[in-house]
């Protein structure tokens, strides 16, 4: 507590003008203020289309020639210190393989999506080795590999070859759609 004594002489003057301003208790204090959100665990996927071109099973992708192949990418934004995982389904025309679905002929084409010789981003394809999709019911969960981060995405490539051989009706609409789901 702090006290003040005016001198008589000045007191007059100092008390009409400063002197509630120079005489008083003065007392200070502190408070603390608590901050605070929550981060959730996120990631976000997202796909490009794999096109494979025309398929020729009389000459190119005939029994003695080559598979058709194709890439294309599932791309991921996840959060720093994530592990997230990429399941691919079935697709909607399954029946012991992936199929692709011509609607005009009702014939389907064999093919399937491998994931990629590594699980960095960007790591190429080989249309060999495992079976992109969900562990337990067909092929397995891919896991991949990046230094997470919300403001950088990670290309993965999915890797989709359609097997040589196949004796398919003239179409031009052969198709499939498969559900790709980050787990994280």
């Amino acid at each position: 507590m702090r006290s003040c004594r005016l001198r008589p002489a000045l007191g007059l003057a100092l008390l009409l003008s400063a002197a509630p301003a120079l005489c008083g208790t003065f007392t200070t204090g502190a408070a603390t203020v608590s901050v605070n959100t929550t981060i959730n665990s996120n990631c976000t996927i997202s796909a490009t289309p794999i096109t494979f071109g025309s398929y020729d099973p009389i000459g190119a992708n005939s029994a003695s020639g080559v598979a058709l192949t194709a890439p294309g990418t599932i791309s991921l934004t996840c959060l720093k210190g994530s592990s997230p995982t990429i399941a691919l389904d079935q697709g909607n025309n399954f029946s012991g393989t992936r199929r692709l679905n011509d609607a005009s002929s009702g014939d389907f084409l064999a093919y399937e999506l491998y994931q990629p010789s590594a699980a960095t981003s960007g790591a190429a394809c080989t249309y060999s080795g495992t079976i992109w999709g969900t562990s337990g019911t067909y092929g397995t969960t891919f896991t991949p590999s990046a230094t997470w981060s919300a403001s950088s995405a990670f290309s993965f490539n999915a890797c989709g070859s359609i097997s040589r051989g196949q004796n398919p009706s003239a179409g031009i609409g052969y198709q499939d759609t498969v559900v790709a789901t980050v787990n994280f």
